[in-house]
């Protein structure tokens, strides 16, 4: 013997299976925010500069991406946050690049001259 479903007036039987409800979403462990980077500062001491930048291997040396501020006495300096890691760097004072040469290293560069290194450390 075969049975045939009640139709309703919408034709759908009456035992049409309903979609089921998208569950609550599981709650999320708090995740901590990342450690702030480190902070290191460039300066330099250039009295009759009107423009100083620096450019190094954490901006792909561009060479106006970073610009540093007067600071009183001639002085220029930016404080960077970047990950730890080993970084060669030059100062563009006025359009002209120039190693640090109060960095504590200095390495040749493919042009002739000498790159400024910094080494940022976890904080």
């Amino acid at each position: 013997m075969t049975t045939k479903s009640k139709k309703t007036k919408t034709g759908a039987s009456p035992k049409t299976p309903r979609k089921p409800r998208a569950a609550a979403p599981a709650a999320s462990p708090e995740v901590a925010p990342p450690p702030p980077l480190p902070r290191v500062r460039f300066a330099c001491k250039h009295p009759t500069a009107t423009s100083v930048f620096v450019a190094g291997t954490f901006n792909q040396w561009h060479p106006t991406a970073t610009p540093l501020q007067p600071v009183g006495d001639g002085s220029w300096a930016v404080e960077l946050e970047l990950p730890p890691g080993v970084y060669e760097y030059r100062f563009i004072v006025d359009g002209v690049w120039q190693h640090d040469p109060a960095a504590a290293e200095q390495v040749p560069n493919p042009f002739g001259g000498l790159n400024s290194v910094v080494t940022v450390r976890e904080a």
